[in-house]
Formats: C-alpha cells, sequence, structure tokens
C-alpha cells in the first residue's frame, strides 16, 4: 500500500462531465438518476452517512464508478493496467469516518474510537460484494488508525487492512509474518510492512469471501496491538472498503456495506419511501363531451420510476382521446399507464394526464395510484 493523494468531493455542476445519468421530469426539471465518479471523484450516499470514493491514485487510464444513491457502488469500466508486483492503480471504496479530511456525517467523523476503547463489539463492520474472474485486484478493507483524533492529511498511526480476496497475482504489502491465525471467528495470515511515516498491517483471510457480517474491528485493533504495530492512544478515524486494482476490475460492486460503533450506528437510514396521489378536476364541457385532468403527484421521499392509474367511471361515460399516459378501458374501468417520457418523478414533482370523453363528467371518479 503507498500513499493516498487526497481525493476531492464531486460537484453537482461537474454531474454532465463525469457521465451522471439523467431523465427529464415533466416541465423540463431535470434530476440525476445514477451518480458517475471518474478519476479522483467522491459523493455522499445513504444520507451522507457514508462516501463513495473512485480514489485513482496511481493510474492515470480511464476508470469509473456508478452508485444509486444507497451504501453501494460498482465499478462500471477501468482500463487500469499497472503491473502486479508494483503498487495498484486505484482504489474505489466506500467509506465512513474521515480521508484526508473528507468526512461523511456523524459516526467516526464526530466521535473516533480511542484504541483502548475498542472493545469486543465496539465497532463492527458488514460488506457484501459481487467479484469477477477477471483482472488483478483485491477485496480490502482499509481501516485507518490516527495519533490524533482528526488530521487533514496522511494518517501517522496504523493502516490495517483485511482482504477477503483477490484476483491475480497480487500479494499484501510487505511481508508475512504469521499464518493461520484464528481471530475473532475467521483465520488471517498476517501481513507487515512499514511506510514513511505509518505502518501497513494486512489481515488476509485464509478461506476467500464474497462477504462478511458484523466483522468486528476491535478484535483486530488489539491483535496489532498486542504485536507492536498500533498503540492502545491512538484513535479509529476511518473505516473502507473496495477494490484495490492493478489490472481492470469493470463488474466489481459493493452490494452493500455498513458500520456499527457500540451506543449508535451508522448503518443506512431505512429505504427512501415511494408513493403517489390522484387529483381529478374537468377543465372543460361541452354539450354531450368534456375534458378532464389528471395530476399525478410522487409523495415517497425517493424518485417515482413509473406509475399507473386506475378508476371507474360512475356513469357511462367514454375516452375518446387521452395524452401523457397509455390506457385501456374495458366498460366503465380505466387503467392509465405513464407514458414514456413522464414515468420518472422525483419527491413532489408532478405529470397531468388529460383526456376527453363522452358525457358530463360531473360526477369525479375515485383514482387510485401505484
Amino acid at each position: 500500500m503507498v500513499h493516498r493523494r487526497p481525493v476531492f468531493a464531486a460537484v453537482v455542476a461537474l454531474l454532465l462531465a463525469l457521465g451522471g445519468s439523467f431523465a427529464v421530469l415533466a416541465g423540463g426539471e431535470a434530476y440525476a438518476a445514477t451518480t458517475s465518479l471518474c478519476q479522483e471523484q467522491t459523493t455522499s450516499v445513504a444520507g451522507g452517512s457514508y462516501i463513495v470514493q473512485n480514489n485513482e491514485y496511481d493510474s492515470s487510464a480511464q476508470e469509473c464508478v456508478t452508485t444509486d444513491g444507497n451504501a453501494d457502488f460498482t465499478v462500471a469500466s477501468s482500463s487500469i493496467d499497472n503491473a502486479t508486483n508494483g503498487s495498484p492503480g486505484a482504489y474505489p471504496s466506500i467509506y465512513q469516518g474521515c480521508h484526508w479530511g473528507d468526512c461523511s456525517s456523524g459516526g467516526l467523523s464526530s466521535d473516533p474510537i480511542k484504541v483502548s476503547n475498542l472493545t469486543p463489539g465496539a465497532a463492527t463492520t458488514s460488506w457484501s460484494t459481487t467479484q469477477t474472474g477477471s483482472g488483478a485486484y483485491d477485496v480490502a478493507y482499509d481501516i485507518w488508525f490516527n495519533q490524533a483524533p482528526t488530521t487533514t492529511g496522511q494518517p501517522n498511526g496504523t493502516e490495517i487492512m483485511v482482504w477477503l480476496n483477490h484476483n491475480g497475482s497480487v500479494q499484501p504489502f510487505g511481508s508475512e509474518v504469521a499464518t493461520n491465525v484464528s481471530i475473532g471467528g475467521h483465520t488471517y495470515d498476517v501481513w507487515y510492512g512499514p511506510q514513511s511515516t505509518w505502518d501497513t498491517v494486512t489481515y488476509e483471510m485464509t478461506s476467500p469471501a464474497t462477504s462478511v457480517s458484523n466483522l468486528d474491528i476491535g478484535t483486530l485493533a488489539q491483535d496489532s496491538v498486542s504485536r507492536g504495530y498500533t498503540e492502545s492512544s491512538w484513535y479509529l478515524i476511518d473505516v473502507e472498503a473496495g477494490f484495490e486494482l492493478w489490472q481492470g476490475g469493470a463488474g466489481l460492486a459493493t452490494n452493500s456495506f455498513s458500520v456499527t460503533l457500540n451506543g449508535g450506528s451508522s448503518t443506512p437510514p431505512p429505504p427512501p419511501s415511494s408513493g403517489c396521489s390522484a387529483a381529478y378536476s374537468v377543465v372543460n364541457s361541452w354539450s354531450g363531451g368534456y375534458q378532464a385532468q389528471v395530476v399525478v403527484t410522487n409523495t415517497g421521499s425517493a424518485t417515482l420510476n413509473g406509475w399507473q392509474l386506475g378508476w371507474q367511471f360512475p356513469g357511462s361515460e367514454d375516452i375518446t382521446n387521452l395524452w401523457n399516459g397509455t390506457y385501456t378501458q374495458s366498460g366503465t374501468q380505466v387503467t392509465v399507464d405513464n407514458a414514456s417520457y413522464d414515468g420518472s418523478l422525483a419527491p413532489g414533482a408532478t405529470a397531468t394526464v388529460g383526456f376527453t370523453a363522452n358525457g358530463s363528467g360531473s360526477a369525479a371518479p375515485s383514482i387510485s395510484c401505484s
């Protein structure tokens, strides 16, 4: 592991340049459906509890990740092609805490934990990944300890890495110092290597894994203390999980990630809610016919990707024309699905369906929206 350059936050104004995907709402309003990060960019996810970073620090090749705003990300593309006996080109990852002064909200960011207080269960983490059989990479936690509670640059304590798996001819930094060490229900080979102002200790799982549940950070930290690599007076300031890429890496993904602290949790908030409402009104009428509209509103806290209306006419009305949607009518029963251009609604956004029909339209139908 080599020094990581600081990573700077992605700016909303640059989303187009970064490759975010967009949709246009009714009325012309645009929103980002996904966020794409290329080279050195970051974005907050899961309500700010975590930060996804595309930390490309030793390669200039094109490499990008995407995230849907939850505690997840996918390596969308990678042309990285570094020699496997040198340093990786990038570490696309997600973290909770502070990375070179770039901090997530709450958790370790506001309450770094002294190593002496890292008793069993004080800090645990879970991580689920999708891995590929091509390229050269590792699947690794990068857990940072600093001699003071905060730092805006390179941490000066210990970097503890936990390798769940790897592909290709890559190995941890430094030299192997112990084998088949049982810690917290897992068995590891332990590697150690001094850096310029910090030490790197790697716990490499002897049984490769695609996920871990409630991995206890404290048990690993205390083992590092017992080996003389970490001091009890130092602080846990950052827990990162991702993929060090030497070659390729497209298709690697973090499906979910969480860090839980004793007495509090920085796990993601519940998934955003979804829902919609429909408001009917007559806007014009004439002898034997009328024009009406239904305003669809996204009443949830997540983007609504598609909607459907349903109602039953109280009389014998027949729709003669409908716009901003597609409809079917069987007797008095009507179903309307969104059009291709107005199905995605951000929270609070609206779409308006209009139609003409035979009849008076004086009695408003009860309209469901789903």
